[in-house]
């Protein structure tokens, strides 16, 4: 199947750019309910599957044992923008483990949020590794491999066992062969799987619906993880986030990732949602997420309302002024 239009951009009335992609709808049969162009497209999951690579630490026991927050539990999912407050939670998860900043494997980085950026650079901050949006993660991760005896110096190896623990899991909740995921290297360092969308709504309608998960160790865990992340919104993603402002709603759990992926679920409708925008842009997230839930009926309305204020698809130029707009463009084909 061909992908299709999700999103056009118009300035002045001309239409100036689109944005096609793929949307996969899932229920808790596993059956594809809903889709827009392929729901089987594979691409690579990114971010979006930060959930479901802390399921291993955090069902071994790593929020016991270091003491770990609901914050400090969505930073290890989180795509965080080094925001005050993320920086602040960083520090004390670090502190927490006894970790050597030095160990993380991803890179150096600035505040990706650009008033926190600007303040940290005025205050002769250098790029630091706690400071990548994903060293959340990371940590997770490194918590796990500490508190195991496995080797830290290794833990981002796709070989390294909790690398493997994480492999198995993705491949037990998107129920999909581990011969069939296709393996790279993600930006931060981490290995990263290459799944039809199809399996990333399976995924997150477990997490969504931990009943649907048999092993009871693994849906406690994600009962854990997804409850931190509707307490802690902002620590998944930051200000004005999709997935953070979707996270307010105590009936959704979302997740997005780099280059275009983004994953939801309904618990009350036991939906799984997953979508891929082709050219990779994220900036259309909240204006594809609205019009999903809207084609589909979704009832909460101050979600519905908080997605509009946030993201009402206007085109402003540099000086803030309106010369255009974005809308959706598409319609769910219902496999009812």
């Amino acid at each position: 199947m061909t992908d299709t239009t999700l999103i056009q951009e118009y300035r002045s009335g001309v239409l100036e750019s689109a944005h096609r992609g793929h949307i996969c709808i899932v229920n808790d049969k596993k059956q594809v309910v809903y889709s827009a162009g392929d729901p089987h497209f594979r691409t690579f999951t990114r971010s979006a599957a930060k959930p479901l690579q802390a399921i291993p630490g955090i069902r071994a026991g790593i929020v016991d044992a270091y003491d770990f927050s609901q914050e400090e539990i969505a930073l290890m999912v989180s795509s965080h923008r080094s925001e005050a407050f993320h920086r602040n939670t960083l520090e004390q998860m670090k502190e927490k483990i006894n970790l050597d900043e030095g160990g993380l494997v991803c890179a150096p980085s600035f505040p990706l949020h650009e008033e926190s950026r600007t303040e940290y650079i005025r205050q002769q901050g250098d790029k630091r590794r706690l400071l990548h949006n994903c060293s959340g993660k990371h940590m997770g991760v490194l918590a796990y491999s500490k508190l195991k005896g496995y080797d830290l110096a290794s833990y981002a190896d796709p070989n390294h066992p909790v690398q493997q623990e994480i492999k198995q899991v993705i491949s037990q909740l998107g129920e999909i062969d581990p011969s069939d995921m296709a393996a790279g290297v993600d930006g931060c360092g981490f290995p990263v799987f290459a799944l039809p969308i199809s399996t990333m709504a399976t995924g997150f309608l477990k997490l969504a619906c931990p009943d649907l998960i048999e092993d009871e160790e693994t849906r406690k865990a994600a009962e854990m993880i997804t409850a931190a992340m509707n307490r802690a919104p902002e620590m998944v993603g930051g200000t004005g986030r999709v997935d953070s402002v979707l996270l307010h709603d105590d009936n959704i759990v979302a997740k997005g990732g780099f280059q275009g992926v983004f994953c939801l679920a309904l618990r009350k409708e036991r939906l799984g949602i997953s979508f891929k925008v082709l050219d990779g842009s994220d900036e259309e997230w909240g204006l594809i997420v609205k019009s999903i839930l809207t084609q589909i009926g979704y009832d909460n309305e101050e979600t519905l309302q908080r997605l509009t204020e946030q993201f009402p698809g206007e085109i402003r130029n540099d000086a803030r002024n309106v010369v255009g707009k974005a809308e959706s463009a598409f319609i769910l084909e219902s496999h009812a």
